[in-house]
């Protein structure tokens, strides 16, 4: 059962990745769909991923982990293969979802994506409006316009139409649960006999032949491996913008010249009543609405204060048509064209006459007008320096880039002039390897693999020259030189003897504790009388109060058919266990609240089994083929 469980969080984690955070890459790189790309990864029904697509989505996505973890992000994994393979599959995901989408002519219209966005927490006032001002904010956090937005948000709700039927339509028989948790709870009664190694110290013996032997044989144990120390240069874009300095006349001229930028944008509230047909309907069908449309309008013309009947009585817009047709405030971008014209053309008061749609026909109401509103200077004077940094900080990280890569290609042989040109330090680091020192494997400079592999490049050890512009990240580049080279070494034998001894006549012990265990448990279970075991104790794969889980596993999946009966325990290199399993209960517990907990745990976890051979099904359909294979080799693809 736990294995099911773990197993199951590892799947949730996938389908997480597949359905909520590829939203993002999905909106973010759709517009390289066209491009032509010879080395491309993979293909989704014909139709190439880029190169470009996917290091754009590696960017994105390691942008938002780094977000999110603050100082717990560890740089190491966004190089890591695991790392771009999982992107990769996201980005192949969102392709076949889109292409299933595309297939069954899924959608959702504007007012429903627009109240999803007013569920988010946080984003509405105490009247129940869009608290604007930090919707805003917080979209530009995260680099994304309030259109980027409103599109992301409607293609996860579209895809939500696909995974909503599978992930919550399964249903577990009360019996299954029932008998799953027995097994959950069920208690065995068990017995420890241990034989240590260290009890058979007088036995074990060493010889210097088998000491030489495993030298020999592990000679990689004992080696130093290649390593360096080196100096190096950073130019990055958080120290350009420290040293930014922004005058009171700058930040004035600029409020001056975006003032329209600052301001709060009219908004308009509108009811309206929609007549839904589908676009592709026919032309009789087409009629039928608008006939009907513009016979509720002549009604409304003699009578406008009957519009929130009229409109929960025929309206067909589900997120509105309940509440007599009312939309609430929005801006221009957050309507249809057709809808957002007519609407910004009314009078207050006013109707409109009937207006077309993808969606349908409309008849609207507009009820209220809240006109745009400059803000002063003094309540965004933060937004404006902040934009101003960024805007002179990107031109001056652009300049410096290029006088740095220039500069420490021209003069291969010193990193003082690049120094001092930008005003930069000469940083040093010590013990350099090739597999990335343990040491720094969080720093975001000494655990990437494009610094290491350029450091180590025959170019740099054998002549002695600087590494050229390595870009280690968005606004990150760093240079770096050799100052010392230590080649691979071996430890000599005399130096490691001592420890190899330990090594071997720990072994030994082991072994001779293991032959003595392995004849005591033939003895047990040819009927022999017990002797030397501890005092009984419970386990269940609730209570794991013993040495750990390698203790309870072969405990719990032993054959308990006769009792007592002798198993061993998991393998150790200092000894031997034999347990003695005494008897089988289950408690007589009844909680329905964590049964039924349960319960629900193992339906989440079954659907979401499903959801993945859906998944996997769309793959097939779609003919993804992957052009690419992992750097590591290690796991079959499509299986992150």
């Amino acid at each position: 059962m736990l294995e099911l469980i773990r197993r199951n969080k590892l799947l949730t984690q996938i389908i997480l990745l597949v359905f909520i955070v590829p939203s993002f890459i999905f909106f973010g790189v759709q517009g390289y769909d066209m491009l032509g790309d010879g080395n491309a990864p993979a293909k989704v029904d014909g139709k190439t991923i880029s190169e470009q697509e996917w290091d754009n989505a590696q960017r994105e996505q390691a942008g938002i982990l780094r977000q999110r973890a603050g100082q717990q992000f560890d740089p190491k994994w966004i190089e890591s293969p695991n790392f771009k393979w999982m992107v990769l599959e996201g980005l192949i995901d969102n392709r076949v979802i889109a292409t299933e989408i595309a297939a069954e002519k899924l959608t959702i219209p504007d007012v429903v994506v627009l109240q999803k966005i007013m569920e988010i927490p946080g984003l509405t006032t105490e009247d129940g409006k869009l608290d604007r001002e930090r919707y805003e904010a917080g979209l530009k956090a995260k680099g994304l316009t309030d259109q980027m937005h409103f599109a992301m948000v409607r293609q996860d709700l579209v895809q939500q139409q696909i995974a909503a039927p599978l992930q919550y339509g399964f249903y577990l028989p009360q019996e299954v649960t029932e008998h799953i948790w027995d097994i959950f709870e069920q208690e065995r009664e068990v017995q420890v006999k241990v034989f240590k190694g260290t009890d058979y110290r007088s036995q074990a013996r060493v010889t210097p032949e088998e000491l030489e032997t495993y030298y020999t044989s592990n000679g990689s144990q004992f080696s130093i491996p290649e390593h360096l120390s080196a100096e190096m240069v950073v130019l990055d874009m958080q120290s350009i913008e420290e040293s930014i300095k922004i005058s009171e006349a700058d930040i004035k001229s600029y409020y001056e010249q975006n003032a329209r930028r600052f301001a709060v944008p009219e908004e308009r509230r509108a009811s309206h009543i929609l007549i839904e047909v589908p676009k592709s309907a026919s032309e009789s069908d087409h009629k039928a609405a608008r006939d009907k449309a513009e016979s509720l309008l002549a009604r409304l013309k003699e009578n406008p204060a009957a519009f929130a009947e009229l409109a929960k009585a025929n309206s067909k817009d589900p997120g509105s048509a309940a509440k007599g047709g009312d939309l609430g405030f929005f801006t221009r971008g957050k309507m249809v064209r057709p809808f957002e014209d007519a609407a910004f053309s009314l009078e207050k008061g006013a109707l409109s006459e009937v207006v077309q749609s993808d969606f349908g026909y409309h008849i609207i109401m507009l009820t209220d007008i809240k006109p745009a509103v400059e803000k002063p200077l003094v309540a965004v004077r933060s937004q404006v320096v902040d934009e101003i940094r960024a805007q002179l900080a990107g031109k001056k990280y652009a300049e410096s880039a290029e006088v740095f890569s220039n500069t420490v290609y021209e003069q291969p042989d010193s990193l003082q002039p690049v120094a001092d040109k930008l005003k930069l330090k000469i940083l040093k680091v010590d013990n350099l390897t090739r597999e990335p020192n343990p040491a720094y494997a969080k720093h975001i400079i000494l655990g990437n693999s494009k610094f290491i592999q350029a450091v180590f490049s025959d170019e740099v050890i054998k002549n002695k020259h600087n590494t050229e512009a390595i870009e280690i990240g968005p606004q990150l580049m760093v240079a770096a030189r050799i100052s010392k080279y230590y080649p691979a070494a071996v430890k000599p034998f005399d130096e490691v003897k001592a420890d190899i001894e330990k090594v071997v006549l720990t072994r030994k012990m082991g072994q001779f504790a293991k032959e003595a265990g392995e004849a005591e448990l033939a003895r047990l279970k040819d009927g022999g009388e017990p002797k030397g075991f501890s005092p009984a104790i419970s386990v269940s794969r609730q209570m794991i109060n013993m040495t750990g889980r390698l203790d309870l596993m072969p405990i719990m999946k032993a054959n308990v058919s006769t009792l007592p009966t002798y198993i061993n325990g998991a393998d150790y290199a200092e000894g031997y266990v034999i347990y003695r399993i005494n008897k089988v209960t289950t408690p007589a517990r009844n909680n329905p609240q964590i049964r039924e907990a349960m319960r629900t745990q193992l339906m989440r976890s079954t659907a979401q089994q499903e959801m993945f051979a859906y998944m996997n099904y769309l793959r097939n359909k779609a003919k993804v083929e992957r052009l690419k294979k992992r750097e590591d080799a290690k796991t079959e693809p499509g299986k992150p």
